[in-house]
């Protein structure tokens, strides 16, 4: 039974594992965000206490 002689399916399963990777790596490596993120002021904003009416 040729399924279970692990040598060709090996073959195509690391060869195939490595043309994904070769195509998919730097696919998702040179993905851009469209916006980039502003800088956060380093500042504490002025905080108001609030009375209470009652």
């Amino acid at each position: 039974m040729p399924q279970l002689n692990p040598s060709p399916w090996f073959f195509i399963l690391t060869f195939s594992w490595m043309i994904f990777l070769a195509l998919a790596i730097p696919k998702t490596l040179n993905h851009k965000f469209p916006n980039n993120p502003t800088p956060q002021s380093t500042l504490t904003p002025k905080v108001n206490n609030w009375t209470w009416p009652w």
